[in-house]
């Protein structure tokens, strides 16, 4: 069983909630993929693959397939931020499909429940008079 951190942006609120979660079901999907948030535990919400990180801190990139590490020629991010114009670095990235050494995932919802995500994360705050 991969445990992986899943980073549930709520494009909403403009919150981030960090998830630990089994990864195995998610094996094989790619980036722009949604899938049923029941998996980690939001029940009645979709969320949309965004992108993630392996377990060496290499970033996933959407425009290269499969799950491998490759050396790619970068301009632009993920995985490289140019610090002058025209600038281009080789730089190692992982490709768009999830595989068991994913460790972080980022997501977004695209459909929202009938809960709110901290009433189902159990993160509501209680109010004190």
């Amino acid at each position: 069983m991969a445990m992986a951190k899943f980073v549930v942006a709520d494009p909403k609120t403009g919150r981030c909630y960090q998830i630990e979660a089994d990864n195995t079901p998610l094996v094989g999907k790619k980036i722009g993929d949604v899938f049923d948030g029941k998996i980690l535990g939001l029940e009645g919400y979709k969320l949309e693959i965004r992108g993630g990180t392996d377990d060496s801190g290499f970033p996933m990139r959407p425009d290269i397939h499969g799950s491998r590490k490759v050396k790619v020629l970068l301009s632009a991010p993920p995985g490289f931020h140019p610090r002058r114009k025209g600038e281009r670095r080789r730089k190692t990235v992982r490709g768009n499909t999830i595989a068991p050494d994913i460790v972080q995932i980022n997501v977004k919802v695209v459909e929202y429940g009938e809960k709110s995500i901290p009433e189902l994360l159990g993160l509501e705050e209680k109010k004190e008079e």
